[in-house]
């Protein structure tokens, strides 16, 4: 669990999922509740985790190893728990991460085929221990996922433009920490309409923090989804 009295709620799964959209509405309206919310992402977040980000996403210019990639990912990290994650909790304040620790065990992990072990050893070395109140899956087929990813090509990065199998591999990964640990996660159908997304979202963290009273959804919602980074 989180240190301090504070919550952090995270949102993770495959390419396409929505995921930086659902954490920027949720934040909006744990605000609205009246809740300090501090709303952040993976890599990133900090300005050396910003940096990091784009040697981490860019797709020209450099072949990377998957150790590298993460350690990359584990650094910056480190440096967003020490500077911003932890300090945000221990003041009691509601943390929003787009991503955490099980991107990781994911992407580089399943994904890459890196040890769990060395990688489990690597987070709680960078996290010092911090875990998720709630984690999100928001879940989506790989091939939702990815034609939503690559319908606008200029923000393709290079992990989004890894092969269908690695990305399937990461999906399942995070499918199956979800069934093991159904007590820490929330599993989201995707493929909704992005307001259903939310609904589910506000229901989910209801749980690990006091909200307003969640929505009706006897109103389908029949519009297209919108764009879902």
């Amino acid at each position: 669990m989180t240190s301090g009295s504070g919550r952090l709620i995270v949102f993770e799964g495959p390419e396409g999922g929505g995921k930086s959209l659902q954490a920027s509405r949720l934040a909006d309206s744990l605000r609205d509740d009246g809740h300090e919310v501090l709303l952040t992402r993976e890599p990133g977040g900090t300005p050396l985790g910003e940096e990091i980000r784009t040697l981490l996403l860019r797709r020209d210019g450099y072949t990377m190893l998957p150790v590298a990639e993460a350690l990359l990912m584990s650094a910056a990290r480190a440096q967003h728990v020490a500077a911003l994650i932890r300090p945000a909790l221990e003041a009691g304040v509601i943390v929003v991460c787009d991503r955490f620790i099980d991107s990781t065990y994911a992407y580089q992990g399943a994904g890459r085929g890196l040890s769990m072990r060395y990688l489990q050893v690597i987070q709680d070395f960078a996290t010092g221990g911090i875990e998720p109140d709630l984690r999100l899956l928001l879940d989506v087929p790989v091939s939702i996922g990815l034609a939503r990813r690559w319908a606008e090509r200029q923000s393709v990065n290079r992990i989004d433009a890894a092969d269908a199998e690695f990305h399937e591999r990461v999906r399942q990964a995070f499918l199956a920490s979800a069934a093991a640990a159904p007590d820490r996660w929330a599993v989201i159908d995707s493929r909704q309409h992005v307001d259903l997304v939310a609904q589910d979202v506000r229901a989910a963290v209801a749980g690990v923090v006091q909200t307003s009273a969640i929505g009706s959804r006897t109103e389908e919602a029949t519009a297209p989804p919108d764009r879902q980074p």
